[in-house]
């Protein structure tokens, strides 16, 4: 279960650094994840998430609350928020993580700023369920337009995927509450994805690869499906578990 958010909760044929891609406006959306654990032959409906977006100001404020279902909650309960205030660029400002799984709290904080073309985040976690813990206050740097879980999203639901080829990739950084990761996206064409409801729905599927300085790999790798029309919406995440694997689908 623990995984279950990070999934939710990726020779460079295209470095995106900043202006890179095409930056369209985002109305007011709500949209609705169900989450479905395998193992073998079981398939159980494990957790729902939410995923939203809505106008700040000049900007926007993007949140994906995740939460396990009643039967999963005895087994491992998660209640997770990724909130993201983003500029009207979808350049992160701010990244907030409130993670809530069984006994384990924690919260992340990571402010961004953009000196000399640089992305720099300074990044604060914090355990509140552990008074002996101390605050952890480290600073990233990346010398391009940097990401976390949430904003990446925005930015990638802006790509010009009609005029990509099979096999080109899309390159970016990572900050999280506490260390930087390098995000390989991966363009494999156009596919037909079947959701919950059994409706079918043309999509554009790409592949994320996470990796460390140096090259080691940091968690298994994501699918994702994005719709073909305007509004280029996750129709549908899948990736491995240490144990099983995890599919998420847009509930329609």
């Amino acid at each position: 279960m623990k995984r279950i958010f990070s999934i939710l909760v990726f020779s460079l044929a295209l470095w995106l650094a900043d202006g890179a891609y095409a930056v369209n406006t985002f109305a007011p959306e709500r949209l609705n994840y169900e989450v479905v654990y395998e193992w073998g032959m079981v398939w159980k409906h494990a957790a729902n998430a939410t995923w939203t977006i809505s106008k700040s100001g000049n900007g926007y404020v993007a949140q994906l609350v995740g939460y396990t279902r009643s039967w999963a909650d005895k087994i491992y309960p998660v209640r997770d928020t990724l909130r993201c205030t983003m500029d009207a660029n979808l350049k992160p400002l701010l990244y907030e993580k409130f993670t809530h799984e069984d006994k384990y709290y924690a919260r992340d904080n990571v402010k961004y700023s953009y000196p000399l073309g640089k992305t720099v985040a300074k990044c604060t976690r914090q355990r509140p369920d552990r008074a002996d813990k101390p605050d952890v206050n480290i600073e990233l740097m990346a010398r391009a337009q940097a990401y976390d879980m949430v904003s990446v999203f925005y930015m990638l639901r802006n790509v010009d995927y009609a005029s990509m080829k099979k096999g080109d990739i899309i390159s970016t950084i990572i900050f999280s509450g506490k260390e930087k990761e390098y995000l390989t996206v991966t363009y494999r064409g156009v596919e037909s994805v079947k959701l919950r409801d059994k409706s079918k729905h043309e999509a554009y599927c790409l592949t994320f690869r996470f990796t460390q300085e140096g090259g080691k790999k940091s968690s298994e790798n994501i699918t994702v499906w994005f719709s073909t029309d305007s509004r280029c919406v996750p129709l549908k995440f899948e990736g491995r578990l240490a144990v099983g694997a995890v599919k998420c689908y847009l509930k329609q």
